[in-house]
């Protein structure tokens, strides 16, 4: 993942809601895959088990969030540990096919949670972020981030 990438990840992760906060997981997951197959690709082994190791980290949040109060969660649940077994077949036979298979059940979750995502109503799930104003200025197409108030006490509350 590049630098501008995290940088726009962590923005995003700190004025997202519940919702969007399991979509960008999701949208992360997909990106690691790719970043995977292109490691396969290049031969690179420590990349692919690297990129690997991100996304079964991305994983373990996603189980770690489900609410158990619910009988969704379950399925959800039985989905994840899916995926979780054929990330640890594609990191021991070093296989695009088990990839894939991740790929189709996490671009389809994606997908539903973009949808419930516009339904979504709640605010961010981060309290006392900094605001940031983004857009073109009188460079030459170049975007810039200013930050409103930066004295302000910005310690995040979840």
């Amino acid at each position: 993942m590049t630098k501008e990438l995290k940088q726009e990840y962590t923005l995003r992760i700190s004025q997202a809601n519940k919702t969007q906060l399991i979509t960008i997981l999701y949208e992360m997951v997909l990106l690691y895959i790719d970043e995977a197959e292109e490691a396969l690709d290049a031969d690179n082994r420590m990349e692919y088990k690297s990129a690997i190791r991100k996304i079964r980290g991305c994983m373990n949040e996603l189980t770690a969030s489900l609410n158990f109060d619910y009988e969704l969660a379950q399925n959800f649940l039985q989905l994840y540990l899916y995926v979780n077994r054929e990330l640890v077949k594609a990191s021991s036979h070093n296989d695009r096919e088990n990839l894939e298979h991740v790929r189709q059940v996490i671009d389809q979750l994606h997908k539903a949670y973009e949808q419930i995502e516009a339904q979504d109503t709640s605010g961010p799930v981060m309290g006392n972020t900094q605001t940031v104003y983004a857009g073109l200025t009188y460079g030459r197409n170049t975007l810039t981030e200013n930050i409103a108030d930066p004295s302000a006490n910005r310690g995040f509350c979840v």
